[in-house]
C-alpha cells in the first residue's frame, strides 16, 4: 500500500492544487493511506475526510504547525510539527488555527511593505494596493511567502522562486506566530491527536539541521528537549538520506514512538506517493 502522510493543498495552505484535485491525483497514484497536512490550517480537513471515504482511501486528519523552538544553545529556530488524527471540531484548536491564519495575513502585509522599501532603494516601481490585492486573490488557503514569490515571477521581477527568496523574501521576512512546542502539543493532544516532528534533518528547510547536521546531536536534542511533547518522528521524507532514516527509526524504536513519512508534496511538481513509506506505518493508526 502506498502511504503519504505529508501533503499540502491550495485549499488550506501553499499547495498548487485544491483538496479535490489532490485526492483525485492520490487515487490515480494508488495511494491507499494519506493525510492532508496544510500549514497552520484545517480548512481542507472536512472535505478530505469525505472525499477520501468516497474514493476508498484510508485517511487520517493532519496539520503542520510551525513552532518557535529554543535549542540548548544559541537563538531560537523555526521547526515544523505534524499533528495527526485529531478532532477537526475541537474548539480550542480551530480557534488557535484561525488566530494563526490572521497572523499570517498581517505578516504578509509587513513583508510586502519591506519589499517595497527594497524596491524604493532600487528605483523599481512599488507594489501598489492592486498588486497586493492580486496576490491575496491568488491565495486559496493560508497566505505565505511562496504566494509573493509566485507573483514576483509573474511580474518578471525575478526569474524563479529561489531568486525571489535570495533577493527579497529572506531579507524582508517578518516574525511568524510565536507558537511554543508545549502549546502545540497541548492543542493537538487535547484534540485527541498525536504530534510528530516533521523533516527533522531537511538540509535546506525548517529543521534541526539549522542547529546541527550531526544525527547523534539531533537525536540528543529530541531526547532532552522534545520527547515529553511529541509522539513520533517523520522518518521518510524526500530530503532525508538513508543515514537519517536509519537514525530516526532507531530512535523511534528505542523510545516507542511513531514513525511516519510522506512526500511533503506541494504539487510543484506532483510527487505524491513517491516517499518510500513502509506499509507497516499504517498499523500505528486506528483506521476505519
Amino acid at each position: 500500500m502506498k502511504i503519504d502522510l505529508h501533503i499540502h493543498t491550495s485549499t488550506g495552505s501553499d499547495g498548487a492544487l485544491p483538496v479535490e484535485e489532490v485526492i483525485r491525483e492520490a487515487g490515480r497514484r494508488n495511494i491507499g493511506f494519506m493525510s492532508i497536512t496544510d500549514h497552520d490550517s484545517a480548512l481542507a480537513q472536512e472535505k478530505a475526510v469525505n472525499l477520501t471515504k468516497a474514493a476508498g482511501i484510508k485517511y487520517v486528519t493532519g496539520v503542520e504547525l510551525n513552532v518557535t523552538f529554543p535549542p540548548p544553545q544559541g537563538k531560537a529556530v523555526s521547526l515544523d510539527f505534524l499533528g495527526y488524527d485529531y478532532d477537526i471540531q475541537n474548539k480550542a484548536l480551530t480557534e488557535k488555527l484561525q488566530m494563526m491564519r490572521e497572523h499570517r495575513e498581517r505578516r504578509a502585509q509587513e513583508i510586502l511593505e519591506k519589499i517595497n522599501n527594497e524596491f524604493r532603494s532600487e528605483g523599481r516601481p512599488l507594489f501598489t494596493k492592486q498588486d497586493m490585492q492580486n496576490i491575496r486573490d491568488s491565495v486559496d488557503g493560508a497566505f505565505g511567502r511562496p504566494h509573493i514569490a509566485a507573483y514576483m515571477i509573474k511580474k518578471h521581477i525575478v526569474q524563479d522562486t529561489q531568486e525571489a527568496f535570495d533577493r527579497y523574501l529572506v531579507k524582508c521576512d517578518a516574525p511568524k506566530y510565536p507558537l511554543s512546542l508545549a502549546e502545540a502539543a497541548q492543542l493537538i493532544h487535547d484534540a485527541g491527536g498525536v504530534l510528530v516532528l516533521a523533516h527533522g534533518n531537511d538540509p535546506g528547510g525548517t529543521s534541526l539541521a539549522m542547529i546541527t547536521r550531526d544525527l547523534r546531536q539531533q537525536t540528543q536534542i529530541i531526547a532532552e528537549n522534545m520527547i515529553e511533547y511529541i509522539n513520533g518522528l517523520e522518518c521518510w521524507h524526500p530530503r532525508h538520506d538513508d543515514a537519517t532514516i536509519a537514525a530516526y527509526l532507531e530512535f523511534t524504536r528505542k523510545h516507542h514512538l511513531l514513525s511516519t513519512g510522506g512526500s511533503d508534496c506541494h504539487q510543484k511538481p506532483i510527487i505524491m506517493g513517491t516517499a518510500n513509506v513502509p506499509a507497516a506505518v499504517a498499523d500505528q493508526f486506528k483506521l476505519s
